[in-house]
C-alpha cells in the first residue's frame, strides 16, 4: 500500500510503522511513537540507525549508557527541534514526563556511529523555491549537515495555498546526477479535524508508481520510484512532511532530476520573491558562552 492512512499503518504500540519488510524496499524506515505523560518505550535499534525526533513535546532518550535530554516543541508548526542519534545494535529507551509525540526516522546500515544529540540551533532553515511554490525546508539530518551512515531526514513546512515539492523530480536512479533513494512523506497539517493536502507520485522512464492521495495529518506516502511533486497545501491549511530517505549508493547524498516537462519552473524563481508568510520560524540561536572579564 503507497498511501497509508492515519492508524492503517499502526502496530507494536506505535501509531505509524514502516521498516523495509512493510514497504517492500531495502532501507528507509518509520516510527511515530505517541507517549502518554510519564510514558516510555524501550527498543533495540537492530541493523538500523535511528534520528529520535519531537513532534510535540520533550522526551528523555536512553542509549548505550548516555541520556539525552530533548527539549523538543509544542508541534511541528511553533519550532525547530533538537534531536539525537542512535547507532545500530543499541538498546535504547524514549520516555516523556509530560506525554507527547516522538518520530524515529531510520534506515538499514552498515556502519556503527557515536550515539550524539543535535542541537536546535544546529538545524539550516532553508527557504526552498519562490513564489507560490516557496516551502521552507528544515535540514535536520540532511546530507553534509548531520553525518549518518545512510539515513538522509528533514522537515518540510508549505504554507496554506502553495506547492511543494515541485517541479516534480525524482532519485531512483543511481547515477553522476542522481541518488538512487527510497522515501518515505509523513504528514501533518494545521487547521483542525478538516485540514487536508494532496501527493501526487507518477510513473518514471524506471518506476511504475503511481498516487494521487488525499493526505491528512498522520497519513504517510512511501514513494520507491517515480516522479514525485506537487505537495499540495490546500489555502487555509499549513502542510508538514517529514521526509525519510535511504539507499544503496556509496555516498550519502541528495541528487535529484526533474521531470523535463516541468523543470523549466526553476528558471522563473530569480524573478520571484520567496513567499512572504516564510519561514514560520527559524531556528533558535545558540547560548552564548559568557564573556569573562579581565580581573588584572
Amino acid at each position: 500500500m503507497t498511501h497509508i492512512p492515519a492508524g492503517r499503518g499502526a502496530r507494536d504500540g506505535y501509531d505509524l510503522w514502516i521498516d523495509p519488510a512493510t514497504a517492500g524496499w531495502a532501507y528507509s524506515a518509520l516510527r511515530v511513537l505517541a507517549l502518554e505523560p510519564g510514558g516510555q518505550r524501550e527498543f533495540a535499534t537492530g541493523d538500523s540507525e535511528w534520528v529520535v525526533l519531537p513532534l510535540a513535546g520533550a522526551c528523555t532518550v536512553l542509549a548505550d549508557g548516555e541520556a539525552f535530554a530533548l527539549h523538543g516543541r509544542a508541534d511541528v508548526f511553533s519550532g525547530v527541534s533538537d534531536f539525537c542519534y542512535l547507532p545500530r545494535d543499541a538498546h535504547a529507551t524514549v520516555a516523556s514526563a509530560q506525554g507527547g509525540r516522538f518520530a524515529l526516522t531510520g534506515a538499514r546500515c552498515s556502519r556503527r556511529l557515536p550515539a550524539r544529540y543535535g542541537p536546535a540551533s544546529g538545524v539550516p532553515v532553508e527557504l526552498r523555491g519562490a513564489g507560490g511554490a516557496s516551502r521552507q525546508v528544515n535540514n535536520f539530518a540532511a546530507a553534509g549537515v548531520f553525518e549518518c551512515d545512510r539515513l538522509i531526514a528533514v522537515e518540510v513546512l508549505t504554507p496554506g495555498g502553495n506547492w511543494s515539492s515541485f517541479p516534480p523530480h525524482k532519485h531512483d536512479e543511481a547515477g553522476p546526477h542522481e541518488s538512487q533513494l527510497e522515501e518515505v512523506y509523513y504528514y501533518e497539517l494545521s487547521g483542525g479535524q478538516g485540514a487536508m493536502g494532496y501527493q501526487r507520485v507518477y510513473p518514471s522512464p524506471r518506476g511504475s508508481t503511481d498516487v494521487l492521495a488525499e493526505v491528512r495529518s498522520g497519513d504517510a506516502v512511501l514513494i520507491p520510484d517515480g516522479w514525485h511533486g506537487p505537495s499540495m497545501a490546500v489555502p487555509g491549511y499549513d502542510m508538514y512532511y517529514l521526509n525519510v530517505m535511504a539507499g544503496p549508493g556509496p555516498s550519502r547524498e541528495w541528487l535529484i532530476s526533474d521531470d523535463p516537462a516541468h523543470a523549466w519552473v526553476r528558471e522563473g524563481w530569480a524573478a520571484q520573491p520567496p513567499d512572504p508568510r516564510l519561514p514560520l520560524y527559524e531556528a533558535p540561536r545558540a547560548p552564548q558562552a559568557p564573556v569573562e572579564e579581565d580581573g588584572s
